[in-house]
């Protein structure tokens, strides 16, 4: 199997992290790609006509795309246990997805401040995007998730979030989001010293 990611995707960063805690490094292989939804670069189009990473290739060349995609195929490929199982799956779908439009929400706010000329950016829009991000936070906020032992793999939603609290320090730290969150950002500074997170970080 081959893994198309950059090294600054949170999306991507959830695979990352989630080969890391399952010890399966040597069974996926990464090729680092960069681009921008201007300008592609060299993301893999062929695979994903989106033009979005993460991208999984598998041996018969099956491509599976989306983070949540991918990692429900991990989690059932290889019989990780990351998902639960019967009634608690819905929740914890739930919870994953709201992660993600979470992420996905603070990465259009990214975009508008990095790729679209200052005087064409729309206010509005970043609030409205930036509301999504805060409610994901106080949802979390009043139910933390319980801390993972080490040794033992992260559930994929505790995963996801810390990709997601992670990507709001990298690219909106200013924004201050533990401001009256002191459960999260309890939990989020008891995992992010995780080797899975830890050595995942992205660049500078």
């Amino acid at each position: 199997m081959k893994l198309y990611l950059s090294p600054t995707t949170p999306f991507g960063r959830k695979i990352t992290v989630l080969l890391r805690e399952a010890d399966l490094l040597d069974k996926v292989g990464v090729e680092w790609v960069a681009g921008t939804p201007l300008e592609p670069g060299n993301l893999p189009l062929v695979h994903n006509p989106l033009g979005k990473i993460p991208v999984l290739v598998l041996g018969d060349g099956t491509a599976v795309y989306d983070s949540r995609v991918i990692s429900r195929f991990l989690d059932d490929h290889f019989g990780l246990g990351v998902y639960p199982k019967g009634a608690a799956l819905w929740p914890a779908l739930a919870r994953e997805a709201a992660i993600d439009g979470m992420i996905e929400a603070a990465v259009l706010v990214a975009y508008e401040m990095r790729l679209r000329p200052e005087n064409l950016r729309f206010d509005g829009w970043m609030t409205a995007q930036w509301a999504k991000v805060s409610r994901v936070l106080d949802l979390f906020e009043s139910a933390p998730p319980a801390p993972t032992p080490m040794g033992q793999v992260m559930a994929m939603d505790h995963i996801a979030l810390a990709c997601a609290l992670a990507y709001l320090d990298f690219r909106h730290d200013s924004r201050g989001w533990r401001a009256g969150r002191p459960m999260l950002a309890a939990w989020q500074q008891g995992v992010q010293n995780r080797p899975s997170l830890r050595d995942t970080q992205p660049p500078v």
